[in-house]
């Protein structure tokens, strides 16, 4: 599975490592990205999702059934 957050899309982003003397490299950012079991009191099951943290934080405010919900909506959840 790839560096996707599978609520909210957010993936890896490109950038430069840039030195002392101003050369600059490549490098990739990676999302903050947790493995998480969650409770579905819905379909009265367990789900497991790779999210940010970011994310957990917005579960953690709207509760995981609106969020499994607008994830849906916006394709980043089947």
């Amino acid at each position: 599975m790839s560096r996707v957050c599978q609520l909210t899309g957010k993936s890896v982003m490109v950038g430069n490592n840039v030195s002392h003397s101003n050369r600059k490299t490549k490098r990739r950012f990676y999302p903050n990205l947790v493995t998480k079991k969650f409770f579905v009191p819905e379909d009265n099951s367990f789900i497991t999702l790779k999210i940010s943290t970011s994310a957990l934080r917005t579960i953690n405010k709207k509760g995981i059934t609106a969020c499994l919900k607008e994830a849906r909506e916006k394709g980043f959840l089947k």
